[in-house]
């Protein structure tokens, strides 16, 4: 996908006017585009219209004008745009128990090392890649960016809806297992340029 640009926003007084529609639209993409897996894990997968939502969002937020600024916001959303032949998600670690808060993060902590969470296709899995700096020993984060790269013959699964495909955490004492509906799998050959 083609990284964002200074010219894909749109000016702040234009935005104001165009932001409802414009969220509107995004609501629907992105309901199309998020998947539970399990009670406490949702992922949603990003796109070039999500992130560039995300961005102008940030930029109206935070009321950046000056250009240098605005291009490191989106450098960081530029970030977790999908690379060819890759999927690319935020997933969502999502606790509201206050009381069961630290024991869930402490039963969720590694799971951004190794293979926990993957999209499975007949018999073959592509198991998410987590960008860095978002745990450490002690601590995680409910917030994380995951890529997948599935391969040709798993794309070719994602379009025929005769086959089941899945995605899968498996970490501790979490194991939960979610089918993949059809809007999100052609969301996902979009993606995949497929």
């Amino acid at each position: 996908m083609n990284l964002l640009t200074p010219q894909d926003l749109v000016p702040a007084a234009e935005y104001e006017q165009q932001r409802e529609q414009f969220r509107s639209q995004i609501i629907a993409l992105k309901q199309r585009r998020r998947i539970s897996v399990g009670p406490l894990i949702t992922l949603v997968f990003e796109n070039r219209e999500t992130l560039r939502f995300q961005t102008q969002e940030m930029v109206r937020v935070e009321h950046i004008l000056d250009p240098y600024k605005v291009q490191e916001e989106l450098d960081v959303y530029n970030a977790l745009m999908p690379g060819s032949g890759e999927l690319s998600a935020t997933l969502l670690i999502e606790l509201t128990e206050e009381d069961r808060m630290k024991e869930w993060l402490d039963v969720f902590m590694g799971l951004d090392h190794g293979e926990t969470v993957a999209i499975r296709a007949g018999t073959e899995q592509a198991f998410g890649l987590f960008e860095g700096g978002h745990s450490h020993e002690t601590k995680i984060s409910a917030v994380h960016f995951v890529r997948f790269r599935p391969t040709a013959s798993m794309a070719a699964a994602f379009a025929d809806l005769r086959q089941p495909v899945m995605l899968t955490v498996h970490h501790h004492e979490y194991h939960a297992e979610a089918s993949v509906h059809g809007s999100m799998r052609e969301e996902w050959l979009s993606d995949l340029g497929a």
